[in-house]
């Protein structure tokens, strides 16, 4: 928890108010975000977001899997995500990191994973499939925060998109002489990769609420005040895929609605802005 004086905390709330934030940002305006792509050479992709102060990294592992029986048209995701002891004082071993690991793991599956049913999500699982049923890839999706300033779910949000991104599944040739009964033979190969479409993959814009305004890209500082905040996932095309509250403060149904509102105008500019700096990453890492 950020320990403020009863003066820094009228200044915090006196300068949101007036739409002129501590480090000169408007309500709606998000911090610098730098991305670089491919930081984990043993990972199949990997990506690192730096929001301001806030620094995220994520990895994506593929294993071939078996699809459940419930879902035999669908591959398996799964999202977890780990708080370095030294990117808060908070973090340390038995202070909250694992709490909040816990919950950021939670609310990035809710939100790029949609529903139990796979309803709204923002990665297609069907696209993970080799044979209906008997063969899928399982992904693994790590989320490592080194540094922590205000932000972590939409940081870790553009990290796993970025990652995704980068992230290049290795071709699978089924043997065709396999009987409908038996576990088919599979060879993958080292040479030929297939590219993870990430087109239809959401960004998470979370709004904080602080004293009668909300904010994007709230710092530490910022949300040591808040009442309360709407995280919302928001595709390229306007569609909401996931929604997730947290903080004791109600909200009437009105001002969650003018959240959502307000953020699909803000994911707007957000998703260029980081397919720009997903470009500009991976054309780097090319020419390296």
């Amino acid at each position: 928890m950020v320990g403020l004086s009863v003066g820094e905390k009228h200044f915090i709330q006196g300068g949101i108010a007036q739409d002129l934030r501590s480090d000169g940002r408007k309500r709606l305006t998000y911090r610098p975000i730098y991305v670089e792509t491919g930081v984990i050479p043993q990972a199949h992709g990997s990506a690192r977001v730096r929001l301001g102060a806030t620094d995220v990294i994520a990895s994506v592992k593929a294993e071939l899997g078996k699809p459940s029986a419930l879902q035999p048209d669908k591959g398996n995701i799964a999202i977890y995500v780990d708080c370095s002891p030294t990117a808060a004082p908070m973090f340390e071993v038995g202070r909250g990191g694992e709490e909040l690991s816990t919950e950021l793991s939670v609310a990035l599956q809710r939100c790029l994973l949609g529903g139990k049913s796979g309803a709204g999500a923002g990665i297609d699982p069907t696209s993970l499939v080799v044979v209906e049923g008997k063969v899928c890839w399982d992904l693994y999706i790590d989320g490592l925060v080194i540094s922590s300033d205000g932000n972590l779910l939409d940081a870790l949000a553009a990290a796993i998109k970025a990652a995704l991104s980068n992230t290049g599944i290795p071709k699978v040739d089924v043997a065709a002489d396999a009987t409908s009964d038996e576990q088919p033979e599979v060879n993958i190969s080292d040479e030929e990769f297939l590219q993870f479409d990430t087109s239809g993959i959401p960004v998470i814009v979370t709004l904080t609420k602080v004293g009668r305004h909300y904010i994007v890209d709230a710092t530490s500082e910022e949300e040591s005040q808040m009442s309360s905040a709407v995280s919302i996932s928001v595709n390229r095309k306007g569609h909401i895929c996931g929604l997730m509250k947290r903080g004791g403060v109600g909200l009437d149904p009105s001002i969650i609605l003018d959240m959502i509102s307000v953020a699909k105008h803000v994911s707007e500019q957000l998703i260029n802005k980081l397919d720009s700096e997903i470009a500009a990453a991976e054309a780097s890492e090319e020419e390296s």
